[in-house]
């Protein structure tokens, strides 16, 4: 199993996904400020793996600040907080995460050691956690997957994996229980422009596991479905409002467009802490908007004339009423149905 992010020789060690899948290579991060680097320009991504490292980012923060004075000690934790909020703006588990650990450091008592102490067992709890909710998504996943054919192929779009989690993976937990169980035929990989982390990093972990692999353009997948060769899709999320309205990497809303006009059971896979209970609709869900470049080059190549403009969202809201299911730790609900904490 791939772990993208752990506690490892006193600093945090991340699988450097902007390498993949040319090039395995990891990197230490040893503070806060490169931690957030690191989540800035997706050398660690997915929704869950960027909340395991801001809370690793936390600690590192916390490590870094030389004070015996509580309340400066605080005050400048909120701070490395702040530092690492301001790094991708749509991903609720980043802010679930840095919110947990700023509970557990006003609610820690004893002295700054102990606080720091208390932080980093946090942050390896919440690693822990991620990884056995993987697991129960994937199981969970399992029981609401069309009975028929007998082996599935299921579509996804980006990467839900074990790179986008603590391990074991959302979209792709619910794609390895299915191959487990003999219930999987083949997955069908969008490529997911504009930085292709469907042909890169799923079709990565696919070939990582022996599990049959398809990748095809974003395009493509309207003609897939007409031919029949596509018996569900399943996407992970980086924020699911109170209505089920979920929003997930750009391209994702599209998919389910073209999944709801041939029938086709359109799934997300979730933990519960990406539900944000704060916003009562996906239109409250803030976008994030990354460098034009990523449109207009890849590698040293131009791939646009000069004098155009661009713009680059990097995720959609699909509207509830697209979605089949909602596959979390603690089951799989209708979008309208979701369990309130």
């Amino acid at each position: 199993m791939l772990y993208p992010v752990i506690w490892k020789n006193d600093s945090v060690v991340l699988i450097d996904q902007t390498r993949l899948p040319n090039e395995y290579a990891v990197i230490e991060v040893h503070r806060s400020q490169d931690m957030a680097e690191a989540i800035r320009t997706m050398i660690v991504r997915g929704a869950p793996a960027i909340g395991v490292a801001a809370a690793y980012g936390m600690y590192l923060g916390a490590r870094e600040i030389k004070t015996n004075n509580r309340l400066e000690f605080l005050h400048d934790l909120e701070g490395v907080a702040q530092l690492l909020r301001s790094t991708r703006p749509t991903a609720v588990n980043l802010f679930w995460a840095i919110g947990r650990m700023m509970q557990i450091a006003y609610e820690t008592l004893g002295n700054i050691e102990e606080i720091k102490q208390n932080l980093l067992e946090t942050a390896e709890k919440i690693r822990a956690e991620d990884l056995e909710t993987c697991q129960l998504i994937g199981d969970n996943g399992l029981k609401v997957l069309p009975k028929t054919p007998e082996k599935l192929i299921i579509l996804t779009h980006c990467n839900a994996g074990a790179l986008a989690t603590a391990g074991y993976g959302t979209a792709l937990g619910v794609v390895r229980s299915a191959w487990k169980e003999g219930r999987l035929s083949r997955v069908f990989a969008d490529e997911t422009r504009p930085r292709l982390q469907g042909a890169k990093l799923t079709a990565w972990e696919c070939v990582q596991e022996g599990i049959p692999v398809t990748v095809i353009a974003d395009n493509m997948a309207a003609h897939c479905m007409k031919q029949g060769l596509i018996d569900a899709v399943v996407v992970g999320a980086d924020r699911i409002a109170a209505n089920g309205d979920t929003a997930n990497k750009i391209g994702t809303y599209n998919l389910a467009i073209v999944a709801k006009s041939h029938n086709v059971p359109f799934f997300v896979a979730a933990p519960v802490s990406t539900i944000d209970f704060t916003l009562d609709s996906g239109d409250k869900i803030p976008i994030e908007e990354r460098h034009p470049s990523e449109i207009y080059q890849l590698g040293d190549s131009m791939l646009t004339p000069l004098g155009v403009e661009f713009y680059n969202p990097a995720f959609d809201v699909t509207p509830a009423e697209l979605i089949t299911a909602i596959i979390t730790e603690n089951g799989a609900f209708a979008p309208h149905e979701l369990p309130t904490p």
